[in-house]
Order: C-alpha cells, then structure tokens, then sequence
C-alpha cells in the first residue's frame, strides 16, 4: 500500500495517509487528525501515475 505524508491544517502536525488507486482519483475523503484529532479533508489528485495527497480544514 502507498502512503503519502499530509499535514493537518489545525495542529500543523504531519502524518502518513494511505492513497488510494490512481484509477479511484481525483476524490476526497473525511479524516480525523491522527494527531489532535480534528475533522479534514484529504484530497486525492494524480499527476502521470502518482497519487498525491493534500488536507484542508473542513470549512476551507
């Protein structure tokens, strides 16, 4: 499974998130800080095979 490293946009601490398929993106997806456990958005893109993954607050 491959990971990305995110950044949570209340703590600003980072942490890893699994990436789904490249075929599955772009999508988002609910999260709760694995560190202060506040809501997020991660959004999922692909860029030529490559996930990536990236946090906003909830009412960004």
């Amino acid at each position: 499974m491959d990971i990305d490293e995110v950044t949570c946009p209340t703590c600003f601490e980072a942490f890893s998130v699994p990436l789904p398929a490249p075929g599955e993106t772009p999508c988002e997806v609910d999260y709760d800080c694995e560190i202060c456990c506040r809501p997020m958005i991660v959004s999922f893109t692909e860029d030529q095979g490559e996930v990536y993954a990236v946090a906003r607050g909830i009412h960004e």
